[in-house]
């Protein structure tokens, strides 16, 4: 009698964690999901349309006032913290 009783608590142990693991798949399934080629569209218009300063051969010189790697000519010296 007790093993019996040993093997269906074992047996609805097994089962709860498969009733929870098919719930977290549930779940899942509902997370909003973007398409390869949707994704690559949008990635493929912010590179057209933003402008990067590591690139002049794409987009040209930079104002050395738009580019945020020029060094600063304010302070001439490097300051340690």
């Amino acid at each position: 009698m007790n093993a019996s009783r040993k093997t269906q608590n074992l047996s609805e142990a097994k089962l709860a964690r498969l009733l929870e693991y098919n719930l977290r798949l549930k779940e899942l399934l509902d997370i909003p999901r973007t398409t390869v080629s949707d994704a690559s569209t949008r990635l493929i218009d912010f590179c057209n349309n933003t402008r990067d300063p590591m690139v002049p051969s794409v987009w040209g010189p930079i104002d050395k006032k738009d580019d945020p790697f020029a060094t600063s000519s304010g302070s001439g010296c490097c300051s340690v913290m």
